[in-house]
């Protein structure tokens, strides 16, 4: 049984380019992407042309779904929107649990929305770093149980480190830096992976991984 998991974290966000909207955004804990981040997400698209991905899920906060959303019209795809793959709900980093759009709000901007798919897993606020790895493993290992086409998870540097892990096993040094494509191909009951953090589509990226 063969089949390929892409995993790309999301393009860049408004607020690392721009660290003055989280002060007055309505929803400071979902940032949109930034100009430069809607380039390297349709570049990231253009990467994937001809790769056979069957599927396309994404974690709901904006950023992502931008991201998923400029790879789905490459691919011709619609975006399934998966909680499992949300953003570590860090009590460090958000100082409660993160507004996000709605998602009857978002397929009125965004068609491609898969409306009628159903989250596999649901995280919980507030989350230990242990706990966003279970959760991102027990996602992606959901998914490939129900899923046998090749797909793209499109998450965020933790997510995309914990379903990583979650196939792949071991504690291998996961390279998440932003429009990254990690690569996991399942040979036999085995996966390998094949891309750690690959960023050679991208015209620009990221010298230091910033997650937060």
């Amino acid at each position: 049984m063969s089949q390929t998991v892409w995993l790309a974290r999301h393009g860049n966000r408004l607020d690392f380019v721009n660290p003055d909207w989280f002060i007055t955004a309505e929803r400071p804990y979902d940032p949109p992407l930034s100009e430069d981040g809607v380039i390297q997400a349709q570049q990231l698209g253009r990467r994937l042309q001809g790769e056979g991905i069957g599927h396309i899920f994404a974690s709901p906060f904006l950023r992502t779904f931008q991201t998923a959303y400029e790879v789905a019209n490459c691919l011709n795809l619609s975006i399934k929107l998966e909680a499992g793959l949300s953003e570590w709900l860090n009590p460090g980093w958000m100082a409660q649990s993160p507004e996000i759009l709605p998602r009857a709000v978002l397929a009125e901007k965004y068609p491609r929305l898969d409306l009628g798919y159903t989250d596999r897993v649901l995280p919980q606020y507030p989350e230990s770093n242990e706990t966003v790895l279970r959760r991102t493993a027990a996602t992606v290992q959901q998914l490939v149980n129900d899923y046998g086409e090749d797909i793209l998870l499109v998450g965020h540097g933790a997510s995309v480190v914990g379903a990583t892990l979650g196939l792949v096993g071991g504690s291998p040094e996961i390279k998440a830096a932003l429009c990254c494509l990690v690569k996991i191909v399942r040979q036999g009951d085995r996966w390998l992976l094949e891309l750690n953090g690959d960023t050679s589509h991208l015209s620009q990226s990221e010298r230091t991984i910033r997650f937060h």
